[in-house]
């Protein structure tokens, strides 16, 4: 009978996924010749080349393809094992590794995971930050149980990933007392030439901020750029801009600075999502994710 060396198959999956030989060595931690070596065993114990090159790139074959589409579904049950092993009681506290992408707002996110802290067990969470395409590396290699954004998981990542939608919040703009104070009367209107601190323009809120901003006739002088929204309000509490930010969080920022609400982008929201590698959940952290926000927000 012949066995199949599951070792092979995960570095053949990793380059697969990576695209090269070279970046699965680095996710691999392994040297290429030895992830290259794993490969042409691999290929040669199923009698079939999996690879073809095409110029610089490595492209699956025909039968490449479907060997991957099987080793999908076996690291992805693979996955569920490690997730469904974790929920046995084992008088520890239950583990929930998260990913916070950086483009985030922190505050959101620690509305989204109140449910955690409200268990009726104890829960030992960690909790990553990095761009979007890191966490969901991080989340197929099983090292995340879910990860936190402000945008669905884009399919042209070669990561097999669910995007659950927790909820949408309309935007507000905020500003120091003086600056709030100056701009009430007559917004939006009074944005023209004032102080503003924005998202980098990568984002789905910059875009829809300019087309408002455009729509009106208004040009705010962009005074900084940030792709982390808890930097914008450290520069906006110093009185350095007004800025804009989901109304969810609007009141608890207010407990925590002096900023105050100038008024409402009409028809801009921001939306959350939740990105998991299963499609039925079976962790019970993220189970209280998922219903919290259903609850919290209103999905259905």
């Amino acid at each position: 009978m012949d066995w199949l060396n599951y070792h092979h198959l995960l570095y053949f999956w990793t380059v697969a996924r990576e695209g090269s030989i070279a970046k699965a060595a680095e996710v691999l931690l392994l040297a290429p010749p030895t992830v290259s070596t794993q490969i042409k065993a691999l290929e040669h114990s199923l009698g079939e080349k999996l690879f073809e090159r095409r110029g610089r790139s490595l492209v699956l074959t025909e039968v490449g393809r479907v060997v991957f589409s099987y080793a999908d579904e076996i690291f992805g049950l693979g996955r569920e094992l490690m997730s469904a092993v974790r929920q046995l009681p084992t008088g520890r506290p239950l583990q929930l590794a998260i990913g916070v992408t950086d483009s985030m707002p922190k505050l959101v996110a620690r509305e989204i995971l109140a449910p955690v802290l409200a268990m009726n067990e104890p829960v030992r969470f960690s909790v990553r930050e990095a761009d979007l395409e890191t966490m969901l590396l991080e989340l197929a290699s099983w090292k995340l149980d879910l990860v936190l954004t402000d945008r669905p998981a884009p399919s042209s990542l070669r990561v097999k990933a669910f995007t659950h939608e927790l909820g949408r919040s309309p935007v507000v703009l905020m500003a120091a007392p003086p600056l709030a104070a100056a701009l009430r009367p007559g917004f939006p209107a009074s944005l023209d030439g004032a102080p503003a601190i924005l998202t980098t323009g990568e984002t789905a809120l910059r875009r829809t901020l300019d087309r408002w901003f455009s729509s009106l006739g208004v040009s705010p002088r962009v005074v900084a750029e940030f792709e982390d929204p808890a930097m914008m309000l450290v520069f906006a509490d110093d009185q350095l801009g007004f800025l804009a930010v989901p109304s969810l969080i609007a009141q608890r920022i207010q407990e925590r600075s002096s900023l105050e609400v100038i008024g409402t982008v009409p028809d801009a929201e921001e939306r959350f999502h939740a990105i998991t590698v299963e499609r039925k959940v079976a962790h019970r952290g993220v189970q209280a994710v998922l219903e919290g926000a259903r609850t919290r927000f209103g999905n259905s």
